[in-house]
């Protein structure tokens, strides 16, 4: 079996050691691995390579189609853990695209990393299934809000929403693009009355400048209605590149 991979800049499996550049693991060390594959299209995606292949007709912003070959890549799950326990991390941050899209595989490859704290980054659509549930230390759960181009009966699913506000592994990250943005966030806090201090807000943005400009009004709005703040660490390290 085997797991479905975005590449890097040379064409290997994304799969590297760095800092967690956001959420409530900010700037703690971390092996990553990025799979391919989302049922989503945000307009504003910065891993679009991930899913906006050529013939994909849902929108982004940047307009480029990625050729699929090139930028996916399928390995061996046994393959995957050898190349994370190789770079020595005692935290796995899996990311996408959406990662629990391929859930079984998953599931199999954490069986062989028995040692290794794991966070999931998830749009919050998709449930994992007990065998992958029960090695899952951390969900960063990212629900798309109306800026993000998708219909909310297909990014806001009232079941999976409901399952992760109850669930104490769950913190939740709203990319916040306009200061209205923060009043839909207000709306789901209060119908799914999400845990206090699990709810980050973080401007979207892939460069520094626009990050600094839209945390100046978005802090204040964090203080008032009590949100904790994301920057985007990686961002201001090494910009918006892969593999970092």
């Amino acid at each position: 079996m085997a797991l479905i991979l975005a590449t890097d800049d040379e064409g290997g499996p994304e799969i590297f050691a760095s800092v967690q550049g956001e959420g409530p693991s900010m700037g703690m060390p971390v092996a990553f691995m990025r799979l391919s594959r989302c049922n989503l299209a945000c307009v504003w995606c910065d891993t679009a390579y991930t899913w906006h292949f050529q013939g994909d007709e849902r929108p982004h912003r940047d307009g480029v189609e990625y050729d699929r070959k090139a930028n996916q890549l399928s390995l061996p799950e046994d393959e995957v853990a050898a190349r994370i326990m190789a770079l020595g991390q005692s935290r796995l941050v899996i990311t996408g695209g959406e990662p629990l899209l391929q859930a079984p595989a998953l599931g199999r490859l954490l069986e062989l990393l028995p040692d290794v704290s794991v966070e999931i980054e998830t749009n919050g659509t998709t449930r994992a299934p007990t065998p992958l549930d029960i090695r899952i230390d951390q969900f960063n759960v990212s629900p798309k809000l109306a800026h993000s181009g998708n219909p909310a009966e297909l990014a806001l699913l009232p079941e999976r929403l409901d399952a992760y506000a109850t669930d104490p592994r769950a913190w939740f990250k709203f990319v916040i693009a306009e200061p209205a943005d923060v009043d839909e966030v207000l709306a789901l806090r209060d119908r799914y009355r999400f845990r206090p201090g699990h709810v980050f807000l973080m401007a979207e943005g892939t460069d520094s400048e626009t990050l600094r400009e839209r945390e100046k009004w978005l802090a204040p709005l964090c203080v008032r209605h009590g949100f904790r703040l994301s920057d985007r660490l990686h961002i201001h390290l090494f910009g918006d590149t892969r593999a970092t």
